[in-house]
């Protein structure tokens, strides 16, 4: 039985080749292993934006935040999901805390990274 990091590289090799459908089964299968995988959870999501499918992508794109609640790019993909739905508020709320989380990064890493 393949693991969570096999078939999560497998549905990477699928979108590469654009089957989004493909990966989509592939990362679902990694996260029904480990339902935290986050960079299932990430991939799941733009797979789902690329197949235009914006409500699933939101879905995914709020759990990702709400197990992983720092992660910026995880806020920053959820906002240019709600941008493409013309969710334009929940966008910008979403946007404001991926910059709020780069900036206590960069204060904390001490500079202006």
């Amino acid at each position: 039985m393949a693991g969570k990091e096999e078939l999560y590289d497998e549905g990477l090799d699928l979108a590469f080749d654009e089957n989004y459908e493909g990966a989509i089964e592939k990362y679902e299968a990694a996260l029904e292993i480990d339902p935290g995988y986050t960079d299932a959870l990430h991939a799941l999501a733009m797979a789902h934006a690329e197949t235009g499918n914006l409500d699933a992508a939101i879905e995914v794109g709020k759990k990702l935040c709400e197990i992983a609640p720092d992660d910026i790019l995880a806020h920053t993909s959820l906002s240019t999901f709600y941008m493409n739905a013309n969710m334009i508020p929940e966008a910008e709320a979403e946007s404001a805390k991926a910059r709020m989380l780069d900036w206590k990064r960069q204060l904390k890493e001490g500079g202006d990274a």
